[in-house]
């Protein structure tokens, strides 16, 4: 579904779905109570100076009824948005990709309260290009690689990769050291590594935060598979004890490297989420999420050659000094 109105000083218009019928007498109503946190008057304002539109360009006003649209689209706004420190470094560029190291704390597109604030509307200033988009996502407190697409003639054949799961990707992530780690036998819940681990992963619906996050369905049949290796273990610069850790996911489900290492009793350091959902704090930097996407490998459609990009980062809490000699194979 094409967006009626353009991009806009790098951000995107907004898709609203509007109810064919309700308690509210006209789609004016509705945003009103859609939107609780703005002054009644200035949605008014705002509808009627035609800032909401259907899918054929049609303005939207306070008085159109209810069922005349499916979805409005319009600009978000966020008041006195602060800049964020953490920058983005651009890795690679071509006529068709664009290729980041995204750093924790950075949102891969805009929500909540990031809006400019975000790698996709930076990346679509800082290249004068509104056709920039995100073949992937990665968590706000997640760092590494996220890849764009740079013009919307290829987009999908890169969609498609991800989409089929043809794209290899590789995380990484810093443990607490779990109390029986033996360096000579390393294991994680009584799994020798590598551990291939499946399970199935589904909507926390019960939880606190339902919407966020995930839980585990003991009794179906498994979704979600990722492969971790040890990379190794041992100290960190702040001196915790550690296991830093290889994650080859085969399925993308939401959360899934994190609700893995969490059930093998290894959770990541400095994830609020899982496996206990913490009260909301500010961002800590001294403690980002523990986690990495270091690799992506895959065949490029456009060329048919085998293509490979790594992150340049590194995880703060790995181990500076090792006791355990990483499984075969794993990254060094």
């Amino acid at each position: 579904m094409r967006p009626p109105l353009p991009v806009k000083d790098g951000v995107g218009p907004t898709r609203l779905r509007i109810p064919s019928d309700g308690s509210w007498p006209t789609v004016g109503a509705f945003l009103i109570d859609r939107f609780p946190h703005l002054d009644p008057t200035e949605v008014e304002r705002r509808l009627a100076a035609g800032e909401f539109v259907g899918i054929d360009g049609a303005v939207v006003t306070q008085h159109t009824a209810l069922g005349e649209h499916e979805f409005v689209w319009y600009y978000r706004e966020i008041p006195n948005e602060e800049p964020l420190p953490y920058r983005e470094t651009v890795l690679h560029v071509d006529d068709d990709l664009i290729v980041i190291d995204k750093p924790h704390f950075l949102p891969t597109t805009p929500g909540g309260r990031y809006l400019r604030e975000s790698a996709l509307v930076r990346l679509r200033l800082a290249f004068d290009n509104p056709d920039i988009t995100p073949i992937h996502r990665l968590d706000r407190p997640t760092a590494g690689l996220v890849m764009f697409s740079t013009r919307p003639d290829t987009r999908g054949l890169y969609q498609t990769l991800f989409a089929e799961r043809r794209v290899s990707k590789t995380y990484e992530a810093v443990s607490a050291l779990p109390d029986d780690w033996n360096p000579s036998t390393p294991t994680a819940a009584g799994h020798a590594f590598p551990i291939t681990y499946r399970n199935r992963i589904v909507r926390d619906r019960d939880a606190q935060g339902f919407g966020l996050r995930v839980a585990v369905d003991e009794g179906g049949a498994p979704n979600a598979e990722t492969t971790i290796e040890a990379i190794g273990a041992g100290t960190s610069r702040t001196g915790r004890r550690v296991v830093h850790t290889a994650l080859h996911p085969k399925t993308g489900r939401t959360h899934q490297l994190r609700v893995h290492l969490s059930a093998l009793g290894i959770p990541i350091l400095g994830d609020r989420w899982y496996p206990d959902l913490l009260p909301e704090a500010p961002d800590d930097p001294s403690l980002p999420l523990q986690l990495l996407a270091r690799e992506l490998r895959f065949t490029d459609p456009l060329t048919g050659r085998s293509r490979t990009f790594i992150s340049g980062m590194d995880l703060s809490e790995r181990p500076v000094d090792g006791d355990v000699a990483p499984t075969p194979g794993a990254p060094r």
